[in-house]
């Protein structure tokens, strides 16, 4: 391989992370290229933040040279895929393992968006204060330096599982009613923030018994003029008769008040109208980036979507995918219809990979997203909103004032999955795990070194940080209290069969 090696910024679309992440690039980028120095490389710095696909494509697509990406915040994928689609030199994906910005996610997501798109590449990281100094990280490093790619142990992974009979009966069950009535997807908008590996679209949705419906996002400006004051009032009433906490004006968020609230409420019935008029089965919304400074966040709405307690409900959740990911919205909904068939409660949460750390012996995952985790993870119990804490979205990245959807996620036995794009068709990653209780100060340290404004989960994945690390395709994970590992495994198969049957006739 050559001694010369690239490295590059994908960066954000937004001035103000790349600015806040910039110490952080910086940093990661000196302990790299210190790294490299030390394997008797020369590494040298494609200049400033990749922050549009055109700057990926021109300043990306010229090299030739092997090229590592600096992943330490969030990243759209198009920043990196769009200059490197096409070329075959070696490409790195490298991240600091930290919490503080999202950076391992933003390496997830472009992993994935780079494999939807049959793009090779490893990834390495690292979460040593001197990077030279972590052997396995050098060692890998070297290995990719030699080869162009790092090899990670697969034996983690599995192709099938043992399905019991009476999981086949539920899956069959579940499969049919599919059959009978394609599942519609209602999505508002288009995927967001470079995701790629977010959307499927109906020429791979239709193969497996899903459909999707897109409107577009200014429809929540125009439905929202003309819902009527009165079930504003009414959902507004709801929501504190029910337990949500405000921290209105809390913290420093002046302009973050109850009329704040009311508007996320208006969102969320012009929204449910929306669900209402096409009948559809489950939901994806956008949200970010267009309808920032125009409406409040869509985060209270979405977890209130992901909760049976909810303002005019029909008893049921509405499975939401936040930022229109329709990698999460597939499993959650085949996840709901499979809970409900084994008689559990159908709340299915959506969270961000978004850090990690050993405590006790074992690996938790921190998953935390700002959209789509129902009230059901902080209480169990459906019939109330206890638990809920309602906080001012960041304004660094939210202008719109507008309140999160947070609390605690209680501990419990859980299944979790992802779908994903490889080799042209879908694929599933379905695991067991545990949702765990962290003492307070480990917990408090953890949220506070991540988002503290968001949902907290704590999570053994039943797997190890490097397989996840080295092979998970998705930056986003579902995850569902109760064990329906089987029963996914079995639904998964009996909709891939779908394809099968349909491709074996032509």
């Amino acid at each position: 391989m050559n001694q010369r090696i690239a490295l590059f910024w994908p960066g954000d679309a937004r001035p103000t992370p790349n600015k806040l992440a910039l110490p952080n690039i910086t940093e990661a980028t000196t302990q790299i290229e210190r790294a490299l120095k030390k394997l008797g490389r020369e590494p040298y710095l494609i200049e400033g933040y990749l922050t549009k696909p055109h700057e990926s494509i021109e300043k990306l697509g010229p090299v030739d040279d092997p090229m590592i990406a600096v992943c330490v915040h969030w990243i759209y994928a198009p920043h990196t895929t769009d200059g490197v689609v096409g070329k075959e030199n070696p490409l790195l994906l490298a991240s600091n393992f930290a919490g503080q910005w999202p950076g391992l996610v933003g390496l997830l997501n472009t992993g994935a968006s780079l494999e939807s798109l049959g793009r090779p590449f490893s990834r390495v990281w690292t979460e040593a204060g001197d990077w030279s100094a972590d052997e396995h990280f050098m060692e890998r490093l070297g290995e990719w330096c030699s080869t162009g790619r790092i090899a990670y142990s697969a034996d983690e992974l599995a192709f099938h599982a043992p399905v019991s009979e009476a999981a086949a009966t539920i899956a069959s069950d579940v499969a049919e009613e599919i059959r009978r009535r394609r599942i519609l997807i209602l999505m508002l908008g288009d995927t967001s923030m470079g995701m790629i590996n977010g959307y499927f679209g109906p020429r791979l949705l239709n193969r497996y018994g899903f459909t999707e419906h897109k409107i577009d996002q200014a429809w929540i400006i125009d439905r929202g003029k003309r819902i009527d004051a009165k079930r504003i009032d009414e959902a507004f009433a709801f929501v504190k008769e029910n337990g949500v906490t405000f921290h209105w004006k809390e913290q420093g968020a002046a302009d973050f008040d109850e009329n704040a609230t009311r508007e996320q409420l208006r969102d969320y019935l012009a929204v449910l109208d929306m669900l209402i008029e096409y009948k559809a089965d489950c939901l994806g919304w956008q949200y970010q980036l267009g309808l920032i400074p125009l409406r409040p966040p869509s985060d209270f709405a979405e977890g209130l979507f992901n909760s049976v307690c909810r303002p005019e409900s029909n008893g049921d959740t509405v499975a939401c995918a936040t930022e229109a990911d329709q990698g999460n919205v597939v499993p959650m909904e085949m996840m709901k219809r499979l809970l409900k068939a084994k008689g559990l409660n159908q709340a299915v949460m959506f969270h961000d990979v978004r850090w990690g750390a050993q405590h006790n012996g074992r690996f938790l995952w921190v998953l935390l997203n700002s959209g789509s985790c129902g009230a059901y993870a902080f209480n169990h119990n459906p019939d109330t909103l206890e638990g809920v804490h309602s906080y001012r979205q960041p304004p660094a990245y939210f202008p719109t004032p507008g309140g999160t959807f947070a609390g605690e996620s209680l501990p419990g036995r859980m299944t979790w999955a992802r779908s994903f794009i490889k080799e042209g068709a879908l694929w599933m990653d379905i695991g067991r795990g545990e949702v765990v209780k962290l003492p307070p100060a480990t917990r408090d340290a953890w949220w506070e070194g991540t988002t503290r404004q968001w949902p907290f989960m704590a999570a053994d994945l039943g797997i190890s940080q490097e397989t996840l690390m080295a092979h998970y395709l998705s930056n986003h994970i579902a995850v569902a209290y109760g064990d329906i590992f089987e029963e996914m495994v079995a639904l998964s198969q009996e909709l891939g069969r779908i394809l099968q049957k349909r491709e074996s006739l032509n």
